[in-house]
């Protein structure tokens, strides 16, 4: 049985010397591509998944589903930018930006209800 430890996606011709719908911004080698191809070929019940810890119930209260970004111009101070891009975690400074941006219109929403 394939260990998946490393699963992070679903491989397709055009992903394999690509990164992994950006969930990965390290290069796999070829013969991490050749297990991920193989896995993606497998069915799930075969995928030896032990050594993946479970996800608690309390990740996924703010997971939402058919959420789509849309590319937009936003012209931000200097100084704001550079905040964010100095202290944005891994993911980046838009995505943080982005979560600022969605807790202000949920602690909006409860204010004015």
């Amino acid at each position: 049985m394939i260990n998946a430890s490393f699963r992070v996606g679903h491989v397709t011709s055009r992903d394999q010397n690509c990164h992994l719908h950006n969930m990965s911004r390290k290069e796999l080698s070829a013969e991490q591509l050749e297990q991920l191809a193989k896995l993606a070929e497998m069915p799930d019940d075969q995928i030896d998944t032990i050594d993946i810890p479970g996800v608690p119930a309390e990740n996924w209260i703010y997971a939402r589903r058919g959420y789509l970004f849309r590319p937009i111009t936003l012209q931000l101070e200097t100084n704001v930018l550079a905040w964010f891009k100095e202290h944005a975690p891994a993911d980046g400074y838009q995505s943080e930006i982005n979560l600022v941006l969605r807790q202000h219109v949920a602690n909006e929403v409860k204010r004015r209800a």
